[in-house]
């Protein structure tokens, strides 16, 4: 994830907690859009990697593999979950828009809207011409972004999760004519008998598919397609059709 070294302190701790919904469709849009490519893929590198969970699974199938994240914790538990799987997974703590890899990578992923939590819309470019410095040529980028339609519709609204010693409200807003989105999380953990209360915000922001294939097209892919993520997140009646997009991209 990005953002903040301060952000994503408890939010790492339960983010598999919250991604859980999302695993499934994740992994689905994952295998149909790399299937063509998946056999030529002997390295990865997993931008905004979180807790490790893809870039875990792409070292399980023999992979060499990058694990990239700016918050410390979430470097600290995708060490932990690689080395609970018994794979390697080289993880590095870094920042979307300046991290640099010590070898080239057939592949790129960055996953769960990661790209939308950039601070500003400006920083695209700079992202984007990094993952094509991480690239082999002919190497691919497989992304997915939530879109101003995404914005208007869940990012409106307020969750509510519970779990076993753990309550989360999420208070989401949003300001679409500027591009942007933000959640007040508001954590409740049991610790002992008593519950203590605490805060964090996450903000995104987000491109129409013309920014996002002329930034692509600027940092050196020559092949783009996007793929409408309704048609993987089917059974989550938030997701409807233009809410969220799904791409891969081929380095020239």
């Amino acid at each position: 994830m990005m953002q903040g070294s301060r952000t994503y302190g408890l939010l790492a701790k339960y983010y598999d907690l919250m991604l859980e919904e999302s695993r499934g469709p994740m992994r689905e849009a994952r295998g149909r859009l790399l299937r063509k490519v998946w056999g030529s893929v002997e390295s990865a590198c997993d931008l905004g990697c979180g807790t490790g969970t893809t870039a875990v699974e792409m070292a399980r199938e023999g992979r060499r593999v990058f694990g990239v994240d700016l918050s410390p914790e979430m470097c600290r538990l995708t060490r932990e979950k690689a080395e609970a799987a018994g794979v390697k997974v080289k993880v590095m703590r870094g920042d979307m828009r300046d991290f640099a890899l010590p070898e080239e990578v057939d592949l790129v992923t960055c996953e769960y809207d990661a790209i939308n939590h950039i601070p500003e819309k400006e920083d695209l470019g700079a992202v984007l011409r990094c993952v094509a410095r991480a690239l082999k040529p002919g190497g691919h980028f497989h992304f997915d972004v939530n879109n101003r339609l995404g914005f208007e519709s869940y990012w409106t609204q307020t969750v509510w999760l519970e779990k076993p010693g753990v309550v989360l409200v999420m208070r989401n807003g949003s300001d679409p004519a500027n591009d942007r989105a933000w959640s007040d999380v508001e954590w409740f953990v049991k610790e002992g008998k008593l519950w203590h209360r605490h805060t964090e915000r996450v903000e995104e922001v987000c491109w129409s598919e013309g920014e996002m294939r002329e930034a692509l097209g600027e940092a050196g892919f020559e092949w783009v397609r996007a793929w409408d993520g309704s048609r993987f997140w089917e059974g989550d009646s938030r997701i409807a059709r233009g809410c969220r997009s799904v791409w891969l991209a081929r380095k020239g």
